[in-house]
């Protein structure tokens, strides 16, 4: 099926398609328009009316299906549309060819085996009339139409400049005259008209022809011409030999990243005193022929001769048809000798003449033997003129006699590669005219392997919102096409190969070997040594695989997943792929067992992202395989929460803990309900919960199930250590309680004893001062055997070490989590280190403003929402005061009491704030004076006299010891005051803290009198 729409909107299918009515036309163009996107049926309703009736809805339906009828008339009754699409809340067409999508795409793409003036011409031909000329007018085909037709404009010009590298230019003449005539506000045109004047021997013309664009562009839009229009009139003025015939101006392609290649091929023209020969060899879509024309455009502006000839696969070509074409585009007529050697030679000996020559062989991989005999020839017998050959070819083992020829000139050898990463963002810029994100342009560069060709595409589709992991369509065209060249048992063997993916050893038997060599000559697959094969590029694979039928596809997957049975068994993870894809019931409950296994065996490495993977995999094949085994899918959620939770994504780690607790508590089995509760051991380091909701459901589900559970056995240990987490910050009695029950219970299970410590570790907030027994309970944390539970060990010692005013040890802990989290993919840990380090700043009196807001900037979408809210207000407002300066006015949210003027602020809860809220406190009892407050803090702050108040690794408010001096100046206790004055000293300069050094001191010398205004009041 093909439509058009340059011209009246019409659909042909080895015929024309009767399309009934302009509403259905339009419908076809409203669809065409949208380039394959869906288009939702209320925006065909209002597209099609102004004022839509009643009925519209059905209206648009009742086109649809009739467009459906015309589009595909042999298709079955309820079997699915293949053109016309319904999708989500709309339809979307998904044409197969579209004449403007053909134009385009020869405009786009220059093709070295035809000349620029035949694609140009083959472009222009296809055009029948205006663009989308029934709908032109109608506000959503306005912008494509014009779109359209300015191709169409710029085609006419392309079709001009290609008369003049022929030497036609008295043909473009009258070409260009009704052109600027019709369109004189092009410079452009004017340009190219004046030029081919010029170049037909009538300079007074062309002067004339420059005189009346500056008189247009002056009475039109009241400008002069621009700056190539006014050199142009200098240069004909002074006949620049630039203008002479065949010495146009050339426009030289842009190529990114291929510079010490550009150098290498300009060295050796240099240097051609007689033949030199360059062989440029690279995969597909690599960019040879690109670098071929760069080249080419390079020596015609220095006035070489330039001839292209190219191989194609096809069987009809004459014998030795690049020659031909070679001599076409010199306009030599082809010698006529007896025999065919002596033909050769004078093939030969004619090239000499058009010296300097650059002769471009363009994919001598497909060259016949004719071709080949020619160069031979050549080689062996090379004339004295100046030539330079350059051959294109692919990476196949063919080839060899040629080479062996080759050797002995020493010829110039390049093998292309991916370009470098640095180049992928220009050429997206170039494919797509706009600009991409780095992470973007570098995610597209990797996928395409730096191939030029597939990075333009990945580009193109992606700008057209294509999913990441989508075959842009010009790729799999391009991989059709070649796949058509092949014979149909090497197709069979690679689409078995496209299924089976990384693993084609799986195939190395002796009944494939021959396709598989056949397929790697052509380019599909390389050859890995010792022994075995892999596809050149991924996206060969993907596209091949796009080819495949679903059905076709599952069976392919059934084929390997026997082969893995029989010669990898313990490889669970491709087992657990393939068997899923294989599409069966019966192969989907074997998928959940190898998926499973596969799962634990990432978690037992400390690889989460792997095994999040593996447990939806499992998850998925459960699903598919029809079994109501609820156990079982608990179990695999549970799994997946768990890997979600460590590889950062807590908002849906939450949602699938949620929704397992709720699935084990209605079923009423507290033996499941426990596996369910304890499976959940992920290290926690905040003492609010994220989601209190969930932690009251967690801790009222746990509760009931320890009635179940009276025996002091490891389930009974992890259910209490898991309602000890959830009960922090809550209920820390009940919590240090349940912690304290879950480690005297026995047992040999190193990640119960890790989820225990951590439970213990966050019940330590019994009073102020507790950051000894953290940094204790930290130091057993890193000795754990799960990493996660490590890492959280040395997060705990980091907040525990900030307390103790020791920075150093902070900094070692911060790098060793930092570094962990690197090797094992834990993004959150960065998220809590880099608050650290801007805590460091705050406490070492550097500015920190910075640097805690971009610290924040990282929390919005981490899923840590018990910690995210107001923390950033109470942090730069702890950060000035601290230094002495005015109170910050912000939402402060959950910190709002301790941060206001106003009432007394309320006792703070015990957790990893409450060194920080209750020295709030304090200044709020100084402020006011008031004695039964300060008494209250004084007594609540005393055991952690000799700690900063940091214990938060977030947040400080200076030496707890600042704050009971002052509190002791309050309360009439001078002697007292002076032993916090001195303690908060000590603990400054431990700290490196200037700034509370200084406000120490500044204590001590008013000796701690009644009155004294101790520095920074205000909350």
């Amino acid at each position: 099926m093909r439509f058009l729409v340059l011209g009246p909107v019409a659909a042909e299918a080895g015929g024309p398609v009767d399309l009934r009515g302009p509403r259905q036309r339009a419908v076809l163009a409203r669809l065409l328009v949208a380039r394959g996107r869906v288009v939702p049926t209320s925006t065909l309703v209002d597209d099609l009316w102004t004022h839509p009736p009643a009925g519209a809805v059905g209206a648009v339906r009742t086109f649809v299906g009739d467009l459906r009828r015309a589009l595909e008339p042999e298709r079955l009754p309820r079997t699915p549309p293949r053109l016309l699409v319904t999708e989500g809340p709309g339809y979307a067409l998904r044409p197969g060819a579209v004449d403007a999508w053909e134009f385009e795409d020869l405009l786009a793409r220059p093709d070295p085996s035809r000349s620029d003036l035949s694609r140009v011409d083959a472009a222009l031909a296809l055009w029948r009339g205006p663009a989308y000329a029934d709908v032109a007018d109608e506000p959503w085909a306005v912008a494509e139409a014009r779109r359209l037709d300015e191709l169409r404009l710029h085609a006419v010009e392309q079709r001009a400049a290609a008369l003049l590298d022929l030497g036609r230019a008295a043909e473009a003449v009258a070409d260009l005259r009704a052109h600027t005539a019709a369109h004189p506000l092009r410079e452009g045109a004017w340009n190219l008209l004046a030029r081919a004047l010029y170049r037909a021997d009538r300079q007074g013309e062309a002067l004339s022809a420059l005189r009346d664009a500056r008189r247009v562009l002056a009475e039109e839009l009241g400008v002069d011409p621009g700056p190539d229009l006014r050199a142009l009139e200098a240069d004909i003025l002074a006949h620049a030999p630039s203008l002479g015939p065949g010495r146009a101006a050339v426009a030289r392609p842009v190529l990114l990243g291929r510079e010490a290649e550009q150098e290498a091929l300009l060295a050796a023209a240099d240097s051609a005193v007689g033949t030199r020969f360059v062989l440029l060899s690279g995969d597909a879509g690599i960019g040879k022929t690109a670098l071929a024309q760069w080249l080419d455009a390079e020596l015609r502006a220095r006035g070489w001769t330039t001839a292209w000839g190219s191989s194609t696969t096809d069987d009809d070509q004459p014998p030795a048809w690049p020659w031909t074409r070679v001599l076409d585009t010199l306009g030599a007529p082809a010698p006529a000798e007896p025999t065919a050697f002596a033909q050769r030679r004078a093939v030969v000996a004619l090239l000499a003449r058009y010296a300097p020559l650059l002769l471009v062989l363009d994919d001598l991989h497909w060259a016949t033997p004719e071709t080949l005999a020619q160069l031979t020839a050549l080689i062996t017998d090379p004339p004295p003129a100046r030539l330079l050959v350059l051959a294109t070819h692919r990476d196949t083992p063919g080839l060899v006699d040629l080479r062996a020829a080759l050797a002995r000139t020493d010829p110039l050898r390049l093998r292309l590669t991916g370009l470098p990463a640095r180049a992928a963002g220009d050429l997206v810029r170039a494919a797509t005219g706009r600009d991409l994100d780095r992470s973007t342009a570098d995610a597209l560069h990797r996928r395409a392997g730096g191939n030029p060709f597939y990075l333009r595409e990945l580009a193109r589709w992606h700008d057209e919102g294509a999913g990441a992991d989508d075959v842009p369509p010009g790729i799999r065209d391009v991989v059709r096409q070649r796949l058509a060249g092949v014979p149909e048992q090497v197709r069979e063997v690679l689409r078995l190969a496209a299924v089976t993916g990384d693993d084609l050893d799986l195939l190395d038997e002796p009944g494939l070997l021959d396709a598989l060599e056949h397929a790697a000559a052509a380019g599909f697959l390389v050859e890995t040594p010792p022994r075995g094969f892999a596809f050149a590029h991924d996206l060969v694979r993907s596209a091949i695989a796009a080819t495949l039928s679903a059905t076709r596809r599952a069976v392919l997957h059934a084929d390997v997943a026997a082969r893995l049975e029989r010669l990898r068994p313990r490889d669970a993870a491709a087992l657990a792929h393939h068997h899923l894809r294989a599409a069966t019931p019966a192969s989907a409950a074997r998928a959940v067992g190898h998926a499973r296994t596969a799962a634990q065996r990432a978690e037992r490495a400390f690889a989460p992202h792997q095994a999040v993977r593996l447990w939806q995999t499992a998850l998925d094949a459960h699903a598919a395989s029809g079994t109501d085994d609820e156990h079982l899918r608990l179990e695999l959620l549970m799994g997946h929460v768990r890997a979600l939770a460590y590889t950062g994504d807590l908002a849906a780690a939450r949602r699938g803990r949620a929704s397992a607790v709720d699935a084990a508590a209605r079923l009423g089995d507290a033996q499941l309900t426990t596996r369910v509760l304890g499976a959940f051991d992920v290290p926690a380091l905040w003492t609010d919960p994220d989601d209190p909701e969930l932690s009251a459901t967690i801790a009222a589900t746990a509760r009931a199930t320890l009635d179940a559970l009276p025996e002091p056995t490891p389930d009974r240990a992890r259910v209490l250590a898991t309602l000890a987490l959830e009960l922090r910050n809550t209920d820390m009695t009940g919590a240090a309680a349940a912690a304290r029950e879950a480690a005297a219970i026995p047992h040999d299970d190193p990640a119960l004893r890790a989820l225990v410590l951590n439970a213990h570790a966050l019940t330590l907030f019994d009073h102020a001062g507790m950051a000894p027994q953290r940094a204790r309970a930290a130091d057993a944390l890193i000795a754990a055997e799960p990493i996660g539970h490590r890492v959280l060990g040395h997060l705990v010692a980091l907040q525990a070490h900030c307390a103790l005013a020791d920075l150093g040890a902070a900094d070692a802990h911060a790098l060793s989590a930092d570094r962990l989290a690197a090797e094992h993919g834990l993004p959150l840990v960065g998220v809590f280190t880099a608050w650290y380090r801007a805590l460091r700043l705050s406490i070492t009196g550097h500015p920190a403003e910075g640097a805690y807001r971009a610290a924040a900037a990282a929390l919005p979408g981490s899923g840590m929402t018990g910690l995210e809210p107001g923390i950033l207000a109470l942090a730069l407002h702890c950060d000035r005061l601290q230094r002495g300066g005015p109170p910050l006015v912000a939402d402060f949210g959950p910190h709002e009491p301790w941060c206001r003027p106003g009432p007394a602020p309320p006792p703070p809860p015990r957790d990893l704030l409450f060194e920080v809220r209750s020295c709030l406190r304090a200044r709020a009892a100084v402020a006011r004076a008031d004695q039964a407050l300060a008494d209250e803090v004084h007594d609540a702050l005393l055991p952690a006299a000799g700690e900063l108040a940091a214990g938060s690794g977030l947040v400080t408010l200076g030496p707890v010891a600042q704050h009971l001096g002052d509190l002791a100046v309050v309360l009439g206790r001078p002697g007292q005051a002076r032993e916090h004055y001195a303690r908060a000293l000590a603990v400054a300069e431990r700290a490196g803290s200037p700034h509370a050094v200084a406000a120490a001191r500044a204590g001590l010398r008013a000796d701690g009198a009644p009155g004294a205004a101790p520095p920074g009041r205000g909350r």
